[in-house]
């Protein structure tokens, strides 16, 4: 019995290669502890992570004839603010197609982004929106006047006469844009002058374009906006005529995005 009872007292004594496999359990349990923690930190991590570059619409206002006009506001709100505007005239619209692209890409930028400024004008296919006014021809600086309605540049009876022009008038003021951009067609270049002159030969130099360097028209957008905008640079990119291919849309998200690191403190 004695015997029996010191056999059993032996046995009770971890062995070595339970002492190991206790070791390796423990082991095993410290790192699935370690791992959840990480399952569950990680979502929230990239939740913040994602945060900066969440797209968001932002209502501006409507047409004349009612229809949205929307922003899509995308990037990091600490990056440099950059304005996009797809189409302001009705017929001029291939740059809505980079516009879209844009509200997917990932970007450091601060960027707003406007695809259509004329959604009556392009539902109509006309230049002009529903009054017959080229709004690229509404603004204030030296606003050329005269003509009448539904002539190719006819301004308006007035500067920001037009709902559509004092909404983009409204955002520009609003966010204080370093940098705009604005799609037309069909020249095939891009058009700056004075403070936008730098920025208009990075976005030509980037996208493979000529570079027009001309003074800006009467009333134009571009022309109030580098007047009344400290610090700004608005220009134009004339397009090519049709609509773009996938690689054209590629290259100049390309180049908007160059565009703003190159103007990035």
């Amino acid at each position: 019995m004695l015997f029996s009872l010191t056999s059993s007292a032996t046995d009770l004594k971890p062995r070595p290669d339970r002492c190991d496999r206790l070791g390796r359990i423990r082991l095993v349990r410290r790192l699935l502890a370690v791992l959840l923690v990480l399952l569950v930190l990680a979502p929230a991590g990239a939740a913040a992570g994602a945060e900066s570059t969440r797209a968001a619409r932002v209502m501006l206002g409507r047409s004349e004839r009612g229809r949205p006009i929307v922003a899509i506001h995308t990037g990091s709100p600490h990056g440099l603010r950059v304005l996009v505007v797809g189409c302001i005239h009705g017929t001029e619209c291939a740059g809505i197609a980079i516009a879209r692209a844009l509200e997917r890409a990932r970007t450091d930028l601060d960027l707003w982004i406007v695809p259509n400024l004329n959604p009556d004008g392009y539902a109509a296919g006309t230049r002009q929106d529903a009054r017959g006014v080229d709004l690229n021809r509404n603004w204030s600086s030296e606003w050329p006047g005269g003509g009448r309605p539904w002539d190719t540049y006819y301004p308006g009876p007035r500067p920001f006469s037009e709902r559509e022009t004092r909404i983009a008038r409204n955002l520009i003021l609003r966010i204080q844009p370093q940098a705009t951009i604005w799609f037309h067609q069909h020249m095939d270049l891009v058009w700056a002058w004075g403070q936008s002159t730098v920025a208009g030969r990075i976005y030509a130099r980037t996208a493979g374009m000529s570079f027009y360097h001309h003074h800006w028209l009467d009333g134009t957008a571009v022309n109030w906006q580098n007047h009344h905008v400290p610090g700004t640079a608005s220009f134009v990119v004339e397009l090519p005529a049709g609509s773009l291919s996938a690689a054209q849309v590629r290259r100049h998200v390309h180049a908007v995005l160059t565009l703003g690191d190159s103007l990035s403190p």
